[in-house]
């Protein structure tokens, strides 16, 4: 049992401790080798070091008042949605990582009810049947990506979201469902995703009977298998059905013997696995497995299973789509039959499945593509019809990419779709669709500005696209969006990164897509050019899945550009050549990414000189543009290189931020050198345990530096000795780039789930 006093109590001891030693990382500056595992940060120091972002944040000397300027009608991914149980319900919808947001049902106005709470990762939310005003909401991504935001645990508001309680679990990190008993709002289950990338014990079924006040561990099976969906027999809350998933915390396996469907016949005090029918614990064919139940005939099950073994083969050569396999039961799980195992290819990043309330026969799969079955199962069509849009009357596609979805089970025509293009809504059982596209989520990766009056804001997105908009345009509810796309396809875009307005001339834009897919657009005829580089040596690229490329502030006509080596071309793209080696080969680090680099900057003092940094641990300098590169590692930690920059003061100053994601380590780590990166010093000491995701020096003023995390800003204007929160007005929302602009001295932001936001430098003191 899980006592939640006696919780809060160990959390209110790490607290202390760390407004003492300001639970700042300390690591060594010798080299770390590639043996050197960084620990996990437990959910005890991930509470405490939230106290002391709120403690940093209000002591903080400046007035940091943040204006959103957008995009808002762009789209950004929703993992969640739960309605009240009225004819006229509310709604909540829960962003992948922006939050929990709430709408009587009109779809005009939104409030973000969830800001001011340690995360704005949502996994599920659930509202009581009983009390509307009951709300739990399980925090950290469900969708297990990469990317994927880890949260802190569940939470609960007895008063529709005003006020929000810490309920515990805070070292889950990831939550599948939050599920409250239909009759019981004090009876609640979660099924626990745990850690992305490292076993721990806080995984699997969890249940309280006191409201949150105690856990009970229902259904924990090992600290390497997940509980990913659950459900309730709505005509006895007795009898529950639970899958769970086992996945390798290292590496890329996602299936597993642990990977299952259990069954509960006495609320979760002992469980069966259920396998008449079902693939066996001994073939390891499951991995990631939806479930969902008939609520008009209870005893019809439907398990949609994503089929390990096939999709392991499937990397092979032949590079064939996922395999899902829809099994049926209609004896309450003691047999199943296969009904499908050609038309759903989803994968395990989606994996969901759905009954309508009012017919056993018919399913909707949700996924990157969606479909919708009249017929049990056996045949599906896909999901698609014409879009309109709440805001702009446009015809368009349905977006790929859904997580979530609701039916009403008051009207069951009535359909909600949660994806990553944002929230749709279906009066006529998902024919045709509205685009509730007026949230602010979008989940941006970078952020670069041009030279216009007023300037605008170029930002990549996250399955959205890349987009621009002047930088002073304020985003009110409802209001019309200055934002406009530099490139959207009929489904939504798909990611893009770093954007550039061509320096030489205002009509081009650089964008582009994963790996690299570089791209340069005439904005004003429409062309566009693939420009991404290829090897003349014929030897195989490796592309970070956001590749780092940028015009030269000394010629915009040339571009640098690296994947596992670097290129250069003197004509925008139009030719390349290869000025390095293979900067990432050596050591493979816990769940490397990509083997690639992932940073890479010029200094704007002295031509020539390149700073390559890689996800593997690498760190390079050339002095003469390429001719020669020199590591320069020494004194760093070997993580994944998040952002290098350069000062644009002292020639030979440069900084580096690393990360420790890959094993759910979230200190922070920034270095300052004085050399050129020949000997580095940590300048992280009284920062929370935030993963810093980029930094900078202020142009205008020397030794100021800015720093994005996972969780805000923060600012040291004495070059990284002290540090000063920033976070103001914000939302609790991870910052994955930022700029000075150079003559206008403002501060810009991308969030990953908010948007973007600007803060003027000239009026930041109080």
């Amino acid at each position: 049992m899980i006592d939640s006093s006696a919780f809060r109590s160990t959390v209110l001891l790490h607290i202390t401790i760390a407004c003492w030693l300001q639970v700042s990382v300390v690591v060594s500056q010798e080299r770390m080798t590639s043996e050197t595992i960084f620990a996990p940060t437990t959910g005890a120091e991930k509470i405490a070091s939230w106290r002391l972002h709120q403690k940093l944040k209000q002591d903080a000397p400046f007035r940091a008042n943040w204006q959103l300027t957008g995009p808002v009608m762009c789209g950004g991914r929703i993992e969640a949605i739960a309605c009240s149980p009225s004819k006229n319900p509310t709604v909540y919808v829960g962003a992948g990582s922006g939050g929990l947001w709430k709408t009587s049902g009109n779809w005009t106005s939104w409030k973000s009810i969830f800001d001011d709470q340690p995360t704005q990762a949502i996994g599920d939310v659930a509202v009581s049947k009983t009390n509307p005003n009951t709300l739990w909401v399980g925090t950290g991504e469900v969708l297990m990506a990469r990317s994927a935001v880890h949260g802190v645990g569940v939470f609960k508001s007895l008063d529709a979201g005003q006020t929000w309680e810490h309920m515990g679990l805070a070292d889950t990190n990831h939550i599948g469902r939050v599920v409250i008993d239909p009759r019981d709002e004090n009876t609640v289950y979660v099924a626990a995703i745990g850690h992305r990338h490292s076993a721990n014990k806080e995984r699997g079924v969890f249940k309280t009977t006191d409201g949150g006040k105690t856990w009970q561990e229902s259904l924990v099976l090992g600290d390497n298998i997940s509980a990913i969906d659950f459900v309730i027999d709505p005509s006895n809350s007795k009898v529950l059905y639970s899958t769970t998933w086992q996945r390798d915390t290292v590496g890329q396996n996602h299936g597993g013997p642990g990977s299952g469907i259990y069954k509960s016949v006495d609320a979760g005090k002992s469980w069966k696995r259920l396998e008449n029918g079902l693939p066996s614990a001994q073939s390891g064919r499951s991995s990631r497995i939806a479930i969902a139940l008939a609520a008009s005939n209870p005893k019809v099950i439907y398990a949609l299973v994503d089929d390990a073994v096939y999709n392991v083969i499937a990397t092979g050569a032949k590079k064939e789509k996922p395999r899902d396999i829809l099994f049926r039961s209609a004896d309450a799980g003691e047999s199943w039959v296969v009904v499908n195992d050609s038309s759903l290819r989803t994968g395990w990043d989606w994996c969901e499945i759905r009954v309508s309330p009012d017919n056993e026969n018919e399913v909707y799969s949700i996924g990157q593509k969606s479909f919708h079955s009249t017929d049990g199962g056996k045949t599906f069509t896909e999901i698609g019809g014409e879009v309109t849009h709440i805001l702009e009357h446009q015809s368009t596609t349905l977006h790929l990419d859904t997580h979530a979805m609701w039916i009403d089970p008051s009207n069951t025509d009535r359909i909600l779709f949660g994806n990553d293009g944002g929230l749709y809504a279906s009066y006529d059982r998902a024919k045709t669709w509205v685009h509730i596209n007026n949230l602010p989520i979008a989940e941006c990766y970078a952020v670069t500005y041009d030279t216009a009056v007023p300037f605008n804001i170029y930002t990549g997105t996250q399955d959205n696209a890349a987009l621009f908009g002047p930088h002073n345009h304020v985003a009110k509810n409802n209001g019309a969006d200055a934002w406009k796309h530099v490139y959207l396809d009929p489904w939504g875009g798909g990611d893009s990164y770093f954007t550039f307005r061509d320096p030489t001339d205002k009509n081009t834009v650089y964008y582009e897509h994963q790996y690299g897919e570089l791209r340069r657009k005439n904005m004003k005829t429409g062309k566009t050019e693939r420009i991404k580089p290829k090897s003349p040596d014929k030897k195989p690229l490796r592309f970070a899945w956001m590749t780092p490329y940028f015009p030269s502030h000394f010629d915009g006509s040339t571009l640098y550009y690296a994947a596992n080596r670097v290129f250069k071309s003197n004509d925008r793209g139009d030719s390349w050549k290869i000025i390095s080696g293979d900067l990432a080969d050596g050591v493979d680090t816990p769940n490397l990414r990509y083997k690639a680099i992932t940073t890479l900057v010029e200094s704007k003092l002295k031509r020539g000189l390149l700073f390559a940094g890689t996800d593997n641990g690498y760190l390079f300098r050339t002095d003469d543009d390429g001719d020669s590169w020199k590591p320069i590692s020494e004194g760093l930690p070997q993580l994944e290189f998040t952002r290098v920059a350069t000062s644009p003061h002292h020639k030979e100053t440069v900084y580096a931020a690393l990360s420790g994601k890959p094993t759910d380590h979230f200190s922070p780590f920034v270095y300052r050198s004085d050399d050129s990166g020949e000997t580095w010093r940590a300048i992280s000491d009284g920062l929370p345990l935030e993963t810093v995701n980029v930094i900078l020096e202020d142009p205008n003023v020397a030794d100021r530096l800015f720093i994005g995390t996972d969780l805000g800003v923060y600012v040291s204007e004495n070059g990284g000795t002290t540090w000063q929160s920033l976070c103001g007005n914000l939302p609790a929302v991870s910052v994955h780039d930022l700029f000075v602009h150079p003559s206008e001295n403002k501060l810009v932001i991308g969030t990953h789930g908010r948007s973007v936001y600007v803060m003027d430098l000239g009026t930041w003191r109080d």
